[in-house]
């Protein structure tokens, strides 16, 4: 990244351009969330298209001059992202679209999207001159950011909440990160990370705050516009907790629209839990969001205040899409069918983006010439206990091939 083609921070509240030197997580002014602003000209100069189908990079760091960080990691000899965009012509067909794909984010190396942020998080925070980092997280952000930082050497400090799903607390421990297990819920967690972090002077990786993270997740747009030949999906279906993600998914359609790269924004469609929806809900009241008392199965997207709530509905807004809620037992059987169906084993929270999609598809929403895409974005095996519960439903069977055959038959019927 030429450092010239950072124009400073925006704010998307008050408008009030900031510079990015010193390092702002919020608005000065207003305390409202920022977002980086480039110059596109001076990146047109010495990037292109072309440039890019040369470049043998796999990793997020082949979009470098569209990062906010002045070069990649000396090690990336763990991958993050380059993940696939699988694509399911019977799932098609059954819906009547044109095109129907998974971006399949559980490949990433802690098996989450979240490892996006955290990689270039880490970068940004060594360019500051900063060693340690600190995150507040259901598990997801934790885990990777535990990860990473063994990765690359550095010394990580995670609150979360003491309740969180056992495999990902394991992970955060298993990775030999600082492990703050808070008693309490998300939000408490993430304010005291933040305390701690402006308190002790380290590098705060909060997601909804720190506008590098936005920036991390957005390299998954540009993977799929650069997978689809430069060609946007008409529909994009994100599950949304905090409001990072989608508002960096909207973030990277809007980089590559403005280079000319792409020439339309796909609709961003949020999908929340309908015990954790403070966005979806200030849609359709078409008002300011109003935290909730969260309460879901998707521990990954259960939230009481949105940190980046106002950018996600400028994401689902200025693209056009729409906001959806399902229930928990819409999500259950929305992992299950995903799993027995594409072979992808999502977390509850990530196969909350497909529960949308097959509300969407029984609204008939769709035109038969659509593309659509289902942002998976977290591994099953990060959350076993809601697939599990299907398994209480199992009793054994006789160890008689008889018993079996018959059992095997019940069972087709």
């Amino acid at each position: 990244m030429n450092p010239q083609a950072i124009t400073g921070l925006q704010c998307h509240q008050c408008n009030w351009l900031v510079p990015d030197d010193p390092f702002p997580y919020i608005c000065p002014k207003c305390g409202k969330n920022l977002d980086f602003v480039y110059d596109y000209d001076k990146i047109s100069v010495d990037w292109s298209k072309k440039d890019l189908s040369k470049n043998p990079e796999e990793s997020i760091w082949r979009y470098l001059p569209l990062l906010p960080v002045q070069e990649s990691p000396t090690n990336t000899s763990i991958r993050v992202g380059g993940t696939p965009l699988v694509s399911f012509p019977n799932l098609a067909e059954n819906h009547g679209v044109s095109s129907f794909q998974i971006k399949d984010d559980t490949r990433n190396p802690s098996g989450s999207l979240k490892d996006r942020a955290t990689e270039l998080a880490l970068q940004h925070a060594r360019q500051q001159g900063q060693n340690a980092i600190v995150a507040a997280s259901t598990g997801n952000a934790g885990s990777s950011l535990a990860a990473l930082s063994a990765h690359h050497g550095r010394p990580s400090i995670i609150f979360a909440p003491a309740a969180a799903p056992p495999a990902k607390l394991t992970q955060i421990r298993q990775h030999g990160a600082r492990l703050v297990p808070v008693d309490g819920n998300y939000d408490t967690a993430f304010d005291l990370a933040f305390e701690y972090a402006t308190k002790n002077e380290v590098y705060c990786r909060n997601t909804g705050i720190n506008p590098i993270l936005a920036e991390g997740k957005k390299t998954v747009a540009l993977e799929i516009a650069e997978e689809k030949n430069w060609q946007a999906p008409h529909h994009i279906f994100v599950p949304v907790g905090d409001g990072c993600i989608i508002s960096g998914v909207f973030k990277g359609f809007f980089d590559l629209m403005a280079l000319g790269w792409i020439d339309a924004m796909p609709a961003l469609h949020a999908v929340q839990a309908e015990g954790s929806a403070a966005i979806v809900n200030s849609l359709k009241r078409g008002g300011e969001i109003e935290a909730v008392e969260s309460e879901t199965i998707a521990d990954s997207i259960s939230v009481d205040h949105p940190r980046d709530g106002d950018k996600a509905r400028r994401a689902i807004l200025e693209s056009g899409g729409l906001g959806f809620k399902v229930s928990d037992d819409d999500i259950l059987n929305a992992q299950l069918q995903l799993s027995s169906t594409t072979g992808i084993f999502a977390e509850p929270a990530a196969a909350t983006a497909y529960a949308g999609f097959l509300k969407a598809s029984a609204l008939q929403i769709f035109k038969p010439e659509d593309h659509i895409v289902v942002l998976i974005t977290g591994s099953g095996l990060k959350d076993t206990p809601a697939a599990q519960s299907l398994l209480q439903k199992i009793t054994p069977v006789t160890a008689d091939l008889k018993k079996i055959e018959d059992y095997l038959e019940d069972e087709k019927n």
